[in-house]
């Protein structure tokens, strides 16, 4: 069975740096004994980005009744907003732009279209739906499907040498849009998620990952740095969240992986829950560049001493 379930086929509309939908089965592992069976569950992601863990919550746990997501990259929560209430007037218009492309005679020609679109693209703000529209072509045709914008906010990921990408999932895109009927969508800093959450809220972050070289700055997704005082900053946002009585699970990079010695996380979350999985790393543009590594999962709601599950 599929991880996002035979029935309704949702899973993010868009390829993302980082996405979770690799680790699904280990996040599972780590919730809550609890979680299936508590009533009236609200689920939080302050750090949206592609969105695979939120729809295979919404799938996979019925009790999970409202759900809350987040990003600062206005492009992104956009695009969910069109998705959840415009899907068939996305459909139309990304079939077109599928159509068109597919017909181009060379690659020349697909990268010259490329080109116009993401010039067009960085004249922002477009129309909500237009934006979405080229968003999703350019997610689709550049290198890796990779979102990246420079210190002005300009999206500059090259062309991807795709000959026949599918640019338009009309199956995904309604199956999204049924489930995002229950989800409040927030654009602004991962704080100011607090004020829309009810007692029985359940958070997951999966904050831009703290990079492990000078070269691994997969996290320009927006014009605002995710730095070390931001990663200080979002625990002492999960320690106050654990003074109320929130739960909350994190993931991040183990900088562990270059240096054993290395205690950052352990010491900025340390009296949390502190485990290290294996991760796949994927997005490396050498191929032995991409084996596996290891990421870290915390949470304030499992004894320290819990075994790691590597």
């Amino acid at each position: 069975m599929d991880l996002f379930g035979e029935v309704s086929g949702a899973k993010p509309f868009l390829k993302w740096a980082g996405g979770k939908r690799q680790l699904i089965p280990t996040i599972q592992a780590a919730l809550p004994d609890t979680f299936a069976q508590e009533t009236d569950l609200t689920y939080i992601e302050p750090f949206i980005g592609g969105g695979a863990v939120l729809f295979w919550m919404l799938q996979q746990y019925p009790n999970v009744r409202r759900a809350i997501i987040n990003d600062i990259n206005p492009d992104l929560t956009t695009a969910y907003r069109v998705v959840q209430q415009r899907p068939e007037e996305l459909i139309k218009a990304l079939s077109a732009v599928q159509e068109f492309y597919h017909k181009l005679p060379t690659e020349g020609v697909r990268r010259s279209y490329f080109e116009e679109l993401r010039a067009e693209f960085n004249q922002r703000p477009l129309e909500p739906l237009r934006n979405t529209v080229v968003l999703i072509f350019l997610n689709r045709t550049c290198f890796n499907g990779l979102y990246r914008v420079n210190s002005k906010g300009g999206f500059n990921v090259p062309f991807g040498r795709y000959d026949r990408p599918t640019i338009c999932n009309a199956a995904t895109i309604r199956a999204d849009s049924a489930l995002l009927a229950r989800v409040t969508i927030l654009n602004g800093d991962f704080a100011e998620v607090l004020t829309h959450v009810p007692n029985n809220g359940f958070f997951y972050f999966d904050p831009p990952y703290k990079p492990l070289s000078k070269t691994a700055l997969f996290n320009a997704y927006a014009t605002e740095t995710f730095d070390d005082a931001s990663q200080c900053r979002l625990a002492a946002f999960c320690r106050d969240l654990d003074a109320q009585g929130h739960r909350w699970l994190l993931s991040n990079s183990d900088v562990q992986n270059t240096d054993v010695a290395d205690a950052y996380f352990d010491d900025l979350y340390a009296g949390f829950a502190v485990r290290r999985i294996q991760a796949k790393r994927i997005i490396n543009s050498k191929a032995e560049g991409r084996g596996h590594i290891s990421e870290l999962l915390i949470n304030n709601f499992a004894p320290t001493e819990i075994p790691q599950l590597l």
